[in-house]
C-alpha cells in the first residue's frame, strides 16, 4: 500500500491519505516536544521505536477484545491503520502518582493508588488541553454518553491487559493517555499510539524512568531508556 496526498502533521507524528479511502499510513517521527509544545528537541530512533511497539501493543489489545485502529506494519516506521474521525478527548489512567497528578495534589511522587484514578481533558493546544468531566463533554457535544461509557470500559480493561502483560516484562505502568476515534459507522475504536511519549513506564526493581519522564526532566539516557523499553517488550521480535 502507498501514500498518496499528506492529511495531517502532528508533534510525534505524520498521516498520508492511500487509494482505499477507509485506510490510511502513520509515519512516525524523531521530533520530541514537552509541556504543550513549550519544549523541544529530538529523540532519535523514537519513531521506528514507537511505531513497533505501539504495533506490538495493539495487537495484544485485539487478541483481547479491544478494537484498534491497528491494520499492518509496513516498515520499521510507518503502519496503516483505519481512518478514524478523533473524539477530541484525551483519557488518561493513573495507577501510581506522578507527574501533573502529584503537582497538582500535592502527593508524594510514586503513591500507589488503591485503585486507578480516571481522567478526560479537552483535546486542545491551544487551551493547554484542560481536564473536563462528562458533563463538560457532553455539553461540548464531544460524544454522546454511550460513547463516554465505551471509552471509561475500555480504558481499564487496557490498563488491566497492559498492566499485567508489561509487568511481566520488569515494567511497571505508572500511568498512561489514550486516544479514541469513530469508525464511519460510528463504532468506537483505540486509536493513536501506545508508547514511552504517552506512557510513563518505571523498571519494576530500580523504578528508574524508561519513558519521556528522562526528556522532559532532563534525565539523560532518554534513546537508551526508549531502546530499553523495545528490547524487553519485542526480544527476539527487534
Amino acid at each position: 500500500m502507498e501514500k498518496t496526498a499528506q492529511l495531517y502533521e502532528g508533534k510525534a507524528k505524520k498521516v498520508f491519505a492511500t487509494a482505499d479511502e477507509r485506510l490510511c499510513i502513520v509515519s512516525y517521527k524523531d521530533s520530541a516536544t514537552a509541556f504543550n509544545g513549550e519544549k523541544k528537541g529530538t529523540i532519535y530512533g523514537k519513531g521506528v521505536i514507537n511505531n513497533r511497539l505501539t504495533n506490538r501493543l495493539m495487537r495484544l489489545l485485539e487478541e483481547n477484545g479491544i478494537p484498534t485502529h491497528f491494520i499492518e506494519e509496513l516498515n520499521d516506521r510507518e503502519t496503516v491503520v483505519r481512518k478514524a474521525a478523533i473524539v477530541p478527548l484525551e483519557v488518561i489512567i493513573r495507577n501510581i502518582s506522578a507527574g501533573s497528578f502529584a503537582k497538582r495534589f500535592g502527593v508524594e511522587e510514586g503513591v500507589v493508588f488503591e485503585s486507578p484514578t480516571f481522567e478526560f481533558s479537552y483535546k486542545s493546544d491551544a487551551l493547554g488541553d484542560p481536564l473536563m468531566n462528562d458533563y463538560h463533554a457532553l455539553a461540548l457535544g464531544l460524544a454522546t454518553e454511550p460513547e463516554l461509557e465505551t471509552i471509561r470500559a475500555y480504558a481499564f480493561r487496557i490498563n488491566d491487559i497492559l498492566k499485567a502483560f508489561l509487568l511481566e516484562h520488569g515494567i511497571t505502568l505508572v500511568d498512561f493517555k489514550l486516544e479514541f476515534g469513530r469508525l464511519p459507522d460510528g463504532t468506537i475504536i483505540l486509536a493513536d499510539e501506545i508508547s514511552p511519549d504517552t506512557c510513563r513506564f518505571w523498571d519494576v526493581r530500580t523504578h528508574e524512568k524508561l519513558d519521556k519522564d528522562r526528556f522532559r526532566r532532563d534525565l539523560g539516557g532518554v534513546e537508551a531508556a526508549y531502546e530499553e523499553v523495545l528490547r524487553r517488550l519485542l526480544g527476539d521480535e527487534k
